[in-house]
């Protein structure tokens, strides 16, 4: 395979990534060009580095430098996070080859592919997470639990409580919850 193939199987790669999977599931058009954008970047750097004397060191560093500056720019949600993390490693992949070989394209089509299974709608589907604040302050374990519950209509797995203000009477928590089948099918 030579470098110029493993270059557009990275762009096909992204380009299915962010508007075969990425976008038709959470519609944020503002990632789709900053997945888009780190990928091509990513990659032209990764394929100057590998033509050079400089290496691979530098370009790993440049991947962590990327990734500080980008996640603390704003604010991400993990799956936002694991496709940032996937365009960067597609760009390096495609661009760090100093001898182009299946083994790199393999890996590109593994990672759109856990992409695209993981982040799927169905997998987990009944599975939730929110931050919560209820109007009244629980400091009983079992007696928020049961609550949350009831609230929820769900079997509550977690149930972090963040803060208690008994002068405001109010609670707040993180609740990890799994949704009833009947639930689910009702939600999907």
């Amino acid at each position: 395979m030579t470098q110029y193939a493993l270059l557009a199987l990275d762009l096909v790669a992204i380009s299915v990534l962010a508007f075969g999977v990425y976008f038709p599931r959470h519609r944020r058009r503002d990632l789709v060009v900053a997945y888009l954008g780190v990928n091509v970047g990513v990659l032209a750097v990764a394929a100057a580095l590998a033509s050079s004397a400089v290496g691979a060191g530098l370009g790993l560093g440049l991947f962590g430098v990327l990734s500080i500056i980008r996640l603390r720019s704003t604010e991400l949600t993990q799956h936002e996070v694991a496709y940032y993390f996937s365009a960067l490693a597609l760009g390096l992949l495609g661009g760090l080859a100093v001898t182009p070989s299946v083994l790199n394209a393999a890996l590109m089509v593994l990672v759109v592919v856990v992409m695209a299974v993981v982040d799927h709608p169905r997998m987990l589907r009944q599975y939730r997470q929110q931050t919560m604040i209820l109007d009244s302050a629980i400091t009983d374990e079992t007696a928020l639990v049961a609550h949350l519950e009831r609230l929820l209509g769900a079997t509550v797995h977690t149930a972090i409580v963040q803060r208690v203000d008994l002068v405001n009477d109010t609670t707040c928590v993180d609740v990890r919850y799994e949704l009833s089948p009947a639930r689910t099918l009702v939600s999907a």
